[in-house]
Parts: C-alpha cells; sequence; structure tokens
C-alpha cells in the first residue's frame, strides 16, 4: 500500500584537516602534576593507630578501675571483719 519515502542522506563535504602540534602546559611551581595519591593512605593508617592506641588506653583504664574495685571490697571487709571481733 502506502509505503513512507525515506528522505535522501545529504553527503557532508569532506575537508582535510591537518593536526597542529600542542604543546602540554607547564606545570606550575605551586601544585605537582601528579594528585596527591598517597594522603589518602595516610590519613586512613593516622586514624587506625589512634584509634588503636586510645582503646588501648581505655583498656588499660578499665583494668585499673577493677583492681581498684576488688581492692575496695577487700579492704571493707578487712575493716568489718575487725570491728565485728
Amino acid at each position: 500500500m502506502l509505503r513512507p519515502k525515506l528522505p535522501d542522506i545529504p553527503t557532508l563535504p569532506t575537508a582535510t584537516v591537518t593536526p597542529q602540534p600542542t604543546q602540554a602546559p607547564a606545570p606550575s611551581a605551586g601544585r605537582p602534576v601528579v594528585p596527591y595519591v598517597g594522603v589518602g593512605a595516610g590519613a586512613v593508617a593516622a586514624v587506625v593507630v589512634v584509634g588503636i592506641v586510645l582503646t588501648a588506653l581505655l583498656a588499660a583504664v578499665a583494668v585499673s578501675a577493677v583492681s581498684v574495685a576488688i581492692a575496695a571490697v577487700v579492704l571493707r571487709s578487712l575493716v568489718n571483719g575487725a570491728h565485728k571481733r
């Protein structure tokens, strides 16, 4: 029956393009060209080390508190035992 007619594809003019040599921009003196990749790893390592040190300090305080509490209970029982005699 009725078939749609497709438009003709226009032909583009061909032109020869000669590439011009480009120079890389000179790096500025303030910043290096390579991004800081190691800064993130160093920051993570520092956070991990600080976390380990703080955890060790917290454990030391907890052990000291438990030992002081046990010593207080023992001294209290010795003092109460001396008063009953």
